[in-house]
């Protein structure tokens, strides 16, 4: 499926309010086209409709009309360099990247990572940037959608045994 048809769909899902699935497309492109500025910016659009700030600026960090309390989130969720790496998804030299500012931001964030860790990293090898770091990982802070998932389980849960209970209670009458 081509770029426009993907988005074609991502902007169907929306229209229909199937927002985990234009997500879940968003990221599918992005890991595809990784130097695509405008496929970061729609994910963005899309984590700022979950309230998300950290993964807004997550995915408009490389932009430079970034929002600076979405950028700081950013920071604050993927505190160390190697972990700021990762979650950029970057792959290639930085002279990819389709403007200036965008590839002094991947530089910086090289560069910080490389100064951090003591020796070279490189985007295309994950182990150079991450293996050091194995132990710290990113802050997920609760979202009113993963709220509502585990509220739903835990009624579904509390239905299932509120039945089961009936039915033994039932045996014994």
């Amino acid at each position: 499926m081509s770029v426009r048809e993907t988005l074609a769909r991502v902007d169907a899902d929306l229209a229909a309010g199937r927002v985990p699935v234009a997500r879940q497309r968003l990221r599918g492109l992005v890991s595809s086209f990784p130097y695509d500025l405008t496929l970061r910016r729609r994910l963005a659009e899309v984590y700022r409709l979950y309230g998300d700030a950290a993964e807004a600026g997550r995915w408009m960090y490389l932009e430079e009309d970034r929002d600076a309390d979405e950028t700081a989130a950013f920071e604050a969720r993927y505190r160390s360099p190697g972990w700021r790496m990762k979650a950029l998804a970057w792959r290639g030299p930085e002279a990819m990247a389709a403007t200036s500012f965008a590839e002094r931001q991947l530089v910086a964030v090289r560069t910080a990572c490389a100064a951090h860790l003591g020796h070279p990293v490189d985007w295309d090898e994950p182990t150079s940037y991450l293996e050091e770091e194995c132990e710290e990982q990113p802050s997920e802070p609760w979202t009113v959608g993963g709220v509502l998932a585990g509220v739903g389980c835990l009624v579904g849960v509390l239905a299932f045994v509120a039945i089961w209970v009936n039915g033994v209670v039932a045996l014994f009458d």
